[in-house]
């Protein structure tokens, strides 16, 4: 039974998502401000983090940040209709995915079984089993990541999106197949997550010794996962 944390002030909507969280299985915890989820994260095992981002004490984004210092539990942001910058921000600091008010108890769902299924380890024959490519190490078992026998600091969606390009070397994947394959929604229009979860794990690998980026964008058509020093 994953353990979900609502960290929201808005007691009325918190009701209602325990009430349907509930009905589907989940173990509910509440938080009404960041200063108090913080705290119940620190004495606490959490599974997925539901968070909005206006709230008094400490907003969304500020909470998040704290959150990326000490650990990478999954974390849905929970947006206002229209505040695109809220959701960039978010991503940028490391959230799996977002969610603008209003939203139907279905997308809500979906979206974070998705989360879910990306952060919790696949079982498989052996924990050490292993994708390499040049110095990538990916263990799929633990959600971990090598370059150059160097822990890279990801988070489990970010995971899932370089080991879907190490699975599919030397091919132009599109926005529409990574939305749908790592991040298990339909890409929608204006939709920045693929994007933002692309720069992020950019950022995290090491250039090439020649200076190049190992993803590379091919406007209009997606991204690419260089080949070595090519």
């Amino acid at each position: 039974m994953a353990h979900i944390l609502l960290i929201d002030d808005d007691t009325e909507l918190t009701d209602l998502l325990s009430e349907v969280l509930r009905f589907e299985d989940f173990q509910v915890s509440v938080a009404h401000n960041g200063e108090e989820g913080l705290a119940f994260v620190q004495s606490h095992s959490v599974d997925l983090i539901l968070l909005d981002v206006m709230m008094p004490k400490l907003n969304g984004i500020d909470t998040l940040r704290r959150l990326r210092e000490s650990g990478e539990v999954p974390v849905l942001m929970l947006t206002a209709k229209g505040e695109e910058i809220d959701r960039v921000v978010g991503l940028e600091l490391g959230a799996d995915d977002y969610l603008a008010k209003p939203f139907s108890e279905r997308e809500l769902l979906a979206r974070i079984r998705a989360i879910l299924r990306r952060a919790q380890s696949v079982p498989t024959e052996s924990t050490s089993e292993v994708l390499e490519y040049f110095d990538l190490s990916l263990y799929p078992g633990k959600l971990e990541a090598y370059s150059h026998q160097q822990l890279l600091d990801l988070t489990s969606t970010e995971f899932a999106m370089l080991q879907h390009f190490v699975q599919h070397p030397g091919k132009v994947l599109t926005k529409e197949e990574l939305s749908l394959e790592v991040l298990g929604k339909r890409l929608a229009r204006f939709d920045r997550a693929v994007d933002m979860h692309v720069s992020n794990v950019r950022k995290k690998l090491p250039d090439w010794a020649n200076g190049k980026p190992r993803i590379k964008t091919l406007r209009g058509k997606g991204y690419l996962l260089t080949e070595g020093d090519d």
